[in-house]
């Protein structure tokens, strides 16, 4: 065989062999994947940011939400949103609330936290709500309430 024609037939060789060879060389194969770079950091929003209601209706930056089926909040103002903790204050009342409460409710703070990415989005999965005239009951009922999310 003439040189030029054993080269060839040699690089031939070493591209068919190429795949195989570097499925073992550790750069990765479907029994060893191989992985490189920082892990991604929890708690940084992606895209757009949502918190459900007790339904799942994603919402963003709502002025009501129903926390629980029996407990809802309404007028509020929120003074963050989009990080891993958001805040607002506003009115919280419910079922548990009659017939003592006022119409409107008491006033209240909730921090939304737990913080999700689901693809290019966000959603807050943790819910606390405060306040000074929430019966003690109630009041240890809505820490740390589970929020919905959509699965992953």
């Amino acid at each position: 065989m003439p040189k030029p024609a054993a080269a060839a037939a040699l690089l031939a060789l070493a591209l068919a062999l190429a795949p195989a060879v570097a499925g073992t060389t550790g750069c990765g194969g479907p029994d060893r994947p191989h992985v490189e770079g920082p892990a991604p950091r929890p708690g940084r929003a992606a895209g757009p940011v949502y918190v459900s209601d007790v339904l799942g209706h994603p919402l963003r930056r709502p002025t009501e939400l129903a926390v629980t089926e029996h407990t809802s909040l309404s007028g509020l103002g929120w003074r963050s949103w989009g990080r891993s903790r958001a805040v607002a204050t506003g009115r919280v009342y419910g079922t548990w609330c009659m017939p003592g409460c006022p119409s409107s409710g008491y006033r209240a703070t909730v921090e939304l936290t737990g913080l999700r990415r689901q693809e290019n989005v966000s959603y807050y999965t943790r819910a606390t709500v405060r306040s000074a005239h929430l019966p003690a009951e109630q009041a240890a009922g809505l820490r740390r309430l589970a929020l919905p999310a959509p699965a992953p």
